[in-house]
């Protein structure tokens, strides 16, 4: 493994202190690091290429505000702040999951209806909302495996190299989420269950 010379640490005292360059050298020896676990989740080039400015970018701006306290350990942090950058993008896109239940259901249907009628175009965004909805409600840790599981589309092996743990710890998270969303699922009120079905069953 390649040691440096001058530690993280001591490159982020440098550049609070004003030497520009100390932080060039951070960026130089972590960007490929950081760029693979962003391209990762968002598996586009360009994409990726933006959201590693705005990484760095972010890291800048916290660090001289005198906020950043991480103790020499950088990587770890920015690699935080490029994951949740990710993330976030795919907030933003509004992107809809089909989540297949341990049974092999689909929680619901997320298929285009090109031809579909008013009514079943509204009712089938109320279900996006309700679905969002019923995510935001797990566990963050089950909560950010689901959405990169099918919100994403990343296997679990890179998942678990993402999120830094074991793959058997990612499936496990997986298989907890889908068991909170079915209790959340089973605990609606009967007007809710109602809505669910009769969207389902289109």
């Amino acid at each position: 493994m390649r040691k440096f010379k001058i530690s993280d640490c001591e490159l982020i005292i440098k550049y609070k202190k004003g030497d520009e360059k100390a932080f060039e050298e951070l960026v130089t020896r972590h960007k490929n690091k950081i760029y693979t676990t962003i391209l990762l989740i968002v598996k586009d080039t360009e994409i990726a290429e933006d959201l590693l400015q705005e990484t760095f970018i972010k890291a800048i701006k916290t660090i001289q505000s005198g906020r950043y306290n991480e103790e020499g350990k950088f990587l770890p942090w920015i690699s935080r702040i490029a994951h949740n950058m990710a993330i976030d993008y795919f907030r933003k896109q509004k992107r809809y999951p089909t989540i297949v239940m341990e049974d092999g259901s689909n929680v619901f249907n997320t298929l285009e209806f090109s031809e579909d009628s008013f009514e079943s175009q509204q009712i089938k965004k109320e279900t996006h909302a309700r679905l969002r909805s019923l995510i935001q409600n797990l566990p963050d840790a089950q909560k950010e495996v689901l959405m990169m599981r099918h919100y994403m589309k990343m296997s679990f092996q890179e998942i678990a190299e993402t999120t830094g743990v074991s793959i058997n710890t990612a499936l496990g998270r997986m298989r907890y989420a889908l068991i909170n969303l079915r209790k959340q699922m089973t605990n609606m009120n009967p007007e809710e269950k109602s809505f669910e079905k009769k969207n389902q069953s289109r």
